[in-house]
């Protein structure tokens, strides 16, 4: 009577181990593409001095807080620069599933959260360095920033970071096409950095304006980045600095939760 094969079971890996791999993958991958370095940020600051420029003084000091537009702008183009990083380095997932990449990181013996963990972490470590870097504009408008100052809007661009990178990984998960991608974005995250005061504060909104404005959860991002740079002229801002970034950390837990489920849901990933 033949005997049955007893398979032994496969030792998993450690999930850390697969996570700082794929994170350094996605740092030399994306500095190895100077077009998109360049993109990404020469975009946002284009941006901000045109619009910054166009306003000029238009906006009084009742309604941004500050008689220069570009100092109270100054926020919403660094938060530009982490939406747009976070949300287009996220493209990887639908070229890595394309090339097959993907599916054989999934096939292999790790922990799917390694997997989150990983490309979530490297999206958030360019998107954190970009927005970081823009900094050193600061002072050319009047910014003063100091190393409390630094260390805060740090922590609070970390945070905008890590969530807008694992958003973008929830969404770009389920998309089969960069084409799809893209329409996702232009529909809903753009909308989404508008709403957040990056524009105009909340206060200077229409009723309902503000109300979108106050669900939304770049908002209090925002308030803490103008509490930082510009205080004792920061316009009204929903909550104070704290409460703002303990809002901003919850929101980044729930999203980090809902790439981990829907990672770990068994489904045939889309064939290229």
């Amino acid at each position: 009577m033949a005997q049955a094969t007893i398979t032994p079971p496969v030792a998993r890996v450690n999930p850390l181990l697969p996570a700082f791999t794929l994170w350094w993958r996605e740092v030399v991958r994306f500095y190895r593409q100077p077009a998109r370095v360049v993109g990404v940020v020469a975009s946002p600051l284009l941006f901000w001095v045109v619009i910054g420029a166009g306003f000029g003084t238009s906006l009084q000091r009742t309604s941004t807080g500050t008689g220069n537009y570009l100092q109270y702008f100054f926020s919403g183009a660094l938060m530009m620069i982490v939406l747009f990083t976070s949300i287009f380095t996220m493209m990887s997932v639908i070229e890595d599933r394309n090339e097959g990449f993907l599916l054989s990181v999934m096939v292999a013996p790790v922990h799917r959260s390694g997997i989150v963990l990983g490309k979530v972490l490297g999206g958030t470590t360019l998107s954190a360095i970009q927005g970081l870097v823009f900094l050193v504009i600061a002072p050319l408008i009047g910014l003063k920033i100091g190393v409390e100052q630094f260390l805060i809007v740090a922590l609070v661009t970390f945070l905008v970071a890590f969530s807008l990178t694992e958003l973008g990984f929830v969404i770009a998960w389920r998309m089969e096409s960069s084409q799809g991608f893209h329409a996702i974005i232009n529909l809903f995250l753009i909308p989404l950095w508008m709403l957040s005061g990056a524009l105009f504060p909340v206060s200077g909104a229409s009723p309902w304006v503000q109300w979108l404005m106050r669900l939304n959860p770049l908002t209090y991002g925002m308030d803490a980045l103008l509490l930082t740079l510009l205080p004792g002229t920061a316009p009204a801002t929903t909550l104070p600095l704290w409460p703002s970034i303990s809002v901003l950390a919850i929101f980044a837990g729930v999203v980090f939760a809902a790439g981990f489920i829907v990672a770990n849901r068994r489904r045939t990933l889309p064939a290229a």
